[in-house]
């Protein structure tokens, strides 16, 4: 079993013994999603793959909320917000807006990227690079950026 996934399931114990509910519901949710994808693939999960679904919850979960909002259903919306806080701490660690601007930077020089048509070259080395560490929306932007105007 992967390291994260165990520390999941030990984080739903401890959710269960300080009868905390929302993050009880949310480490259950994202266990269920987990079970779900190794049934459906008929696989172990590792920890990137997890990481992968952590991030697809998470991406959902800032749909939904913003959707909460344009509803205005503010309740609604604050419980995405904290389910997704807990996800997130599932997340490797985060890279700075300027970590991420310089290795967008690094990558589109290394490929040789000049143009838009690029891009999909470029995205796909980065996303082996940056998944998980950050907002790949924001990369995606920085890549546009960039190809623009050069």
């Amino acid at each position: 079993m992967s390291e994260l996934k165990s520390q999941i399931q030990e984080d739903m114990k401890t959710a269960m013994r300080a009868k905390d509910k929302l993050r009880l519901g949310t480490v259950r949710m994202l266990l269920a999603a987990i079970k779900q994808r190794e049934i459906d693939e008929k696989i172990v999960l590792d920890d990137a793959q997890i990481i992968n679904t952590i991030n697809k919850m998470i991406k959902q979960g800032r749909d939904s909320q913003t959707q909460f909002e344009q509803a205005d259903r503010q309740e609604l919306a604050q419980k995405e917000k904290e389910e997704i806080e807990v996800l997130i701490n599932y997340l490797p660690e985060q890279l700075s807006a300027e970590q991420t601007e310089k290795i967008v930077q690094d990558t589109v020089s290394s490929a040789g990227a000049t143009s838009m048509r690029d891009m999909g070259k470029v995205m796909g080395q980065l996303k082996s690079k940056l998944e998980g560490r950050t907002d790949m929306r924001i990369v995606s932007e920085l890549v546009k950026k960039i190809l623009s105007s050069s």
